[in-house]
């Protein structure tokens, strides 16, 4: 057997060129990106422009109430990737004792009751300016014009409105007044407009009109951001009970003193070499290690064992899987000792851990050390009498419940490839080496309600967190939630090479799997690892409300072909086949350091992604 090889045909190009290169999930966010490179800024400045034009065209996929985590490397310094960590915490009051005496046993997955305090806005703002070089009114006026004079709504945010039109009208009327303006979803490409957030981002700029330095510009807009009209009006809105997912209603706990005494910062990123090449990743307060702990566990073995459409290799990889996200619910969250973290990625363990993957597909939840404490896992989920319809967890791409199935409430995928939104993706490279992998997400417009003269809702992260006590990932106040948000940066003889990522809530890693496989191991091109057909594990907890699994779960492309699919079912892998381009929304920009030459790919599940460069 042999790795299956690359398909000669392609949905799009690989990009080349040597000026700069962009991928993201959004047409208007690469042109944007790209638009600034052509006018002289850098990387950064492109990255944190294409950024802010999201929260505007992809309101149900990210906003300004979100969360962003992002990898990069400078010019100057190619070798040493850095994480930016625009992950909030949970809010000082949110203790596991309140949420349980409002009645809720988990984590609502939509209300301002779920939010972790925003930090997307403030992480863009410290990379513009720590990294820029552009203005913050040059880098916001893409964002302000798009938000102010209106944009063509993208198919998948007009369905998401649709979905929770009925939520909106009866529940929360802000987020109706801000989105249904004529009383009625809006068709996909009606021309919509979202003026509150322009003015929002206006008087960012205008905060900063008195500094002296660019970088006292952008600090000031910060200190606007999370100290002043922005946090004085979430604090005032929360404080009136709304509908969440559950059912029932409750206030909110954020405060303003809650983004107050947020910052944004850098960390180090965790890596570990696979097949002559060091794969970057976030630390274990997102499941970014998870993909190393895969990768740990298959470099040793045979190619034909690494090749996501072949029968063995698809097995492999799906029990790979399984295990490592079986370690990320058991042992990741805020303040993992790092001891611990060293442990999981050793050589010695992750052999370990190999040698349980065996003929058959497991259907158990198998934590690797001795200390595994678990949360309750539940396989099915009925919602109570009057659950906010529409509002379940991450809307995950080409998601939906399947009450037919009597499969009410767990999230998985629809046949015909329905974009329920999710998360937002965004790479850029420029002529000088600086690269950057961005995945901002959260504050989905179906998040909680629209605080009305900000023009945005909040994010529901906090639904990573358990309410049962003493796990790494239990809800403490001040403490970042487990997120599922993980670019991924690629470096070889000491050089980023590649930024990556994908939306995808649990299945980012899963597909970003795939991708390194075929391209390091495999030799496709991004283009062609981009389109290849794509599987992922369900057999693990999920990261959303309501919380399910499905035992031996796998969901695979039906392009992976009838033979693989049905060796993986002779296995014992309960497999749910979809549509052909139904996962992932992945793009990728690359760079040899040796010759300067820059790449870049894009999805083309979705119908909206789309890669830039010259």
């Amino acid at each position: 057997m042999t790795y299956t090889p690359p398909p000669s045909f392609t949905t799009r190009p690989d990009l080349a060129g040597s000026f700069g290169m962009v991928g993201s999930t959004h047409y208007l966010a690469s042109a944007t990106a790209m638009a600034v490179l052509e006018r002289g800024g850098n990387a950064f400045d492109a990255a944190v422009a294409g950024a802010f034009v999201l929260h505007v065209v992809e309101p149900h996929l990210n906003g300004p109430g979100g969360d962003l985590v992002a990898l990069f490397a400078t010019a100057d310094d190619p070798g040493t990737p850095v994480v930016l960590m625009g992950q909030g915490p949970a809010p000082a009051a949110a203790t596991r004792e309140h949420f349980l005496a409002e009645g809720l046993e988990l984590v609502p997955g939509a209300g301002a009751l779920a939010a972790a305090v925003p930090g997307a806005v403030d992480a863009w703002l410290l990379l513009l300016r720590d990294r820029g070089t552009w203005e913050l009114a040059d880098v916001l006026a893409f964002a302000i014009g798009y938000a102010r004079h209106g944009h063509a709504i993208a198919a998948g945010a007009a369905a998401a409105i649709e979905r929770v039109a009925d939520l909106f009208r009866d529940h929360w009327p802000t987020s109706a007044a801000l989105w249904m303006p004529r009383g009625a979803a809006p068709a996909p490409g009606d021309l919509v407009r979202n003026e509150a957030y322009a003015t929002v981002l206006e008087q960012l700029v205008a905060a900063g009109a008195g500094a002296a330095s660019r970088e006292g510009r952008v600090d000031a807009a910060r200190r606007a951001w999370k100290q002043g009209f922005v946090a004085d009006a979430i604090d005032r809105f929360v404080r009136t009970p709304h509908r969440h997912s559950p059912g029932t209603d409750h206030a909110g706990v954020i405060t303003a003193d809650d983004l107050a005494a947020f910052d944004a910062g850098y960390e180090p990123a965790v890596t570990r070499e696979f097949r002559g090449h060091t794969i970057a990743k976030a630390g274990a307060w997102t499941q970014g290690p998870a993909l190393l702990q895969v990768l740990g566990m298959l470099d040793p073995l045979d190619d034909e064992l690494l090749d996501p459409s072949s029968p063995d290799g698809a097995h492999t990889i799906l029990e790979a899987i399984k295990l490592a996200f079986a370690d990320r619910d058991a042992y990741f969250g805020d303040d993992v000792d790092p001891a611990r973290l060293e442990r999981l990625l050793s050589a010695d363990y992750l052999a370990a851990r190999r040698a349980l993957i065996g003929d058959a597909a497991s259907a158990e939840v198998r934590p690797g050390l001795e200390d595994h404490p678990m949360p309750p896992l539940r396989e099915t989920y009925t919602p109570p009498t009057g659950a906010a319809a529409g509002a379940f967890g991450e809307p995950t791409m080409a998601q939906a419940r399947e009450e037919q199935a009597g499969r009410d409430g767990e999230p998985i995928v629809m046949p015909t490839g329905e974009t329920r939104g999710d998360t937002c993706h965004i790479d850029v490279v420029d002529r000088w080496g600086n690269i950057v992998s961005a995945t901002p997400s959260g504050g989905w417009l179906q998040s909680s309600p629209a605080v009305p003269e900000l023009g945005f809702c909040l994010g529901t992260r906090l639904q990573m967190t358990w309410l049962e006590d003493g796990f790494a990932s239990t809800l403490r106040p001040g403490r970042r939630p487990r997120t599922t948000l993980t670019p991924t940066l690629v470096l070889r003889d000491g050089a980023a090479v590649t930024a990556l990522g994908s939306p995808g809530g649990d299945q980012q890693d899963q597909w970003q799997l795939l991708y390194l496989l075929r391209t390091i191991v495999g030799g496709y091109t991004p283009q062609q690892a981009i389109d290849a057909p794509a599987i992922h594990s369900t057999s693990f907890h999920g990261s959303f409300w309501p919380r399910t699994w499905e035992p031996a779960g796998a969901v695979v492309e039906d392009r992976l072909g009838p033979d693989t699919i049905a060796a993986l079912r002779a296995r014992g892998h309960r497999v749910t086949v979809t549509g052909p381009w139904t996962q992932g929304r992945l793009s990728a920009v690359t760079r040899d350091p040796a010759t300067g030459r820059l790449g870049a790919a894009a999805n083309p599940r979705g119908g909206y992604g789309y890669a830039a460069g010259r």
